[in-house]
């Protein structure tokens, strides 16, 4: 199987200095490419000139992740694409054990290698963690990371296992599947489109899977830390979108009245937290969601829609009510 990486970079040229190093030194023979989402900076010309065996792809316009991904996969030619961060250190053999993967299992469509932190590198990081899963309510979690509470790597998750959603920090995809999903949902923009594409991927059939065996590390925030309203904005909209489309109707509008129910507590949360601008970054999330809501609608799935699509009922009552913290008490087999 042909492998190509594409790196989606958006005035990133201090990353691409720091990081891309990493991949260059440790490619393992699959091809290399630079999408560039009409940067401004000198990113394109610093990898022109430093990194010659780097292919570059210049995008027309900065559309964020989804499209920036979905208009340069259209040069790219592999049966397997890695989507990874600018901000992201590759490790020797990091590639071995997921081609081995796609040899071994050809019902898999989507892998993610370990995710830890980068400044903190016996910890996971956030965008990723050891795996992705879904609760009930529809929110995200990872095995080593719930909401903000990142587990020390002690090799509890050093195995090749199922998971919900990859994070598209760093994603293995075979190209066929990316292409009979239609791409990323390009009205998300930016966060939990890699959410929507591993429920759209599950429903239809594929394999989302871990390999703990390959070892990455992330920055993470670079384009848009935790702390900024944007990314509020984009999260609680964009899960919004995600259930809308990739749960049987009764069941998603359910899950949709809780949501807002919750968000509305989480809002309220911000304001006496005085962080007004995530405040107003829900309100504005949910605005856009109503506006929406009939495309999104429209977007459903033909295919089966899988009923156990959640690891667990309910983190927010497991982290705030019970104190859990680590995904193995959270999740007991």
């Amino acid at each position: 199987m042909k492998f190509a990486i594409v790196i989606l970079n958006w005035n990133g040229e201090v990353l691409l200095e720091r990081y891309l190093p990493s991949v260059v030194q440790y490619a393992d023979h699959a091809d290399i490419y630079l999408a560039d989402n009409a940067s401004s900076d000198g990113s394109v010309a610093y990898v022109a000139q430093n990194f010659p065996m780097v292919k570059i792809i210049q995008n027309t316009e900065n559309g964020g992740f989804a499209k920036g991904y979905n208009d340069a996969l259209k040069h790219v030619d592999a049966d397997v694409y890695c989507l990874l961060n600018s901000d992201v250190e590759v490790t020797e053999g990091w590639l071995s054990p997921i081609r081995q993967l796609f040899r071994d299992e050809p019902n898999v469509a989507i892998v993610q290698p370990k995710i830890l932190d980068l400044l903190n590198r016996d910890y996971f990081e956030y965008a990723g963690a050891a795996g992705g899963f879904l609760d009930q309510l529809g929110y995200p979690f990872c095995r080593g990371r719930i909401f903000q509470a990142l587990e020390k790597d002690e090799g509890q998750y050093d195995d090749v296992c199922e998971i919900f959603w990859a994070t598209g920090a760093c994603m293995f995809i075979k190209r066929i599947v990316f292409d009979i999903l239609g791409g990323f949902d390009e009205d998300y923009f930016a966060h939990q489109e890699e959410v929507d594409l591993c429920w759209r991927a599950k429903n239809a059939g594929y394999k989302v899977f871990y390999v703990g065996t390959s070892k990455v590390y992330h920055l993470g925030g670079s384009t848009l830390s935790n702390m900024n309203p944007k990314k509020t904005y984009l999260n609680f909209r964009n899960s919004l979108f995600s259930i809308t489309k990739n749960l049987p109707r009764r069941k998603a509008f359910l899950i949709i009245l809780m949501r807002l129910l919750l968000d509305g507590i989480a809002a309220f949360r911000f304001v006496f937290q005085f962080k007004f601008d995530h405040f107003w970054a829900i309100i504005r999330a949910h605005l856009s969601f109503y506006r929406q809501f009939g495309k999104m609608y429209h977007k459903r799935e033909k295919a089966n829609f899988i009923i156990k699509y959640y690891a667990t009922k309910s983190i927010v009552w497991s982290y705030f009510v019970h104190n859990i913290r680590k995904f193995n008490i959270l999740v007991k087999d």
